[in-house]
């Protein structure tokens, strides 16, 4: 059987649970011809256990107007907002830093949740990937 041809990859940033026909999944979809609800309803179902939660979508558009596509959970700042409630990261995380910490416990719960996505079983490198966007946020880890 001929492989099918990719014509687009797509990202798109989707709040779970609540994709719908229109902008941004209806304009980006539409260009190609692809039948919107053929991506919304698998999508939804998905993604109903992270109703809310911004995830992002990576698509594979094919010639004969198939697609298919895999979910990314949450960006790994926001994980870290969440779990020290806070709306941003510092504007100068070298010099200034935030109020508040992570702890090692703290850590290892966003590594966890995030090593479904990563390229790696090893929670300890995931949590080495976590601890520098925290750095990189201006965050403390304990």
């Amino acid at each position: 059987m001929a492989e099918k041809k990719v014509i687009a990859n797509l990202k798109l940033k989707i709040k779970g649970g609540q994709a719908s026909a229109g902008p941004p999944v209806g304009s980006t979809l539409g260009q190609y011809g692809v039948n919107m609800m053929d991506f919304v309803t698998p999508f939804n179902d998905q993604t109903k256990d992270m109703m809310g939660k911004d995830v992002t979508a990576h698509i594979q558009i094919f010639d004969d107007r198939s697609m298919k596509f895999r979910v990314v959970g949450p960006p790994t700042d926001d994980l870290i907002r969440t779990k020290l409630n806070i709306n941003k990261g510092s504007g100068r995380p070298n010099s200034e830093k935030i109020a508040k910490k992570l702890s090692d416990q703290d850590l290892t719960e966003i590594a966890t949740a995030k090593a479904k996505d990563m390229n790696t079983e090893d929670i300890d490198a995931v949590k080495k990937m976590v601890k520098g966007t925290a750095r990189s946020m201006g965050v403390e880890v304990e």
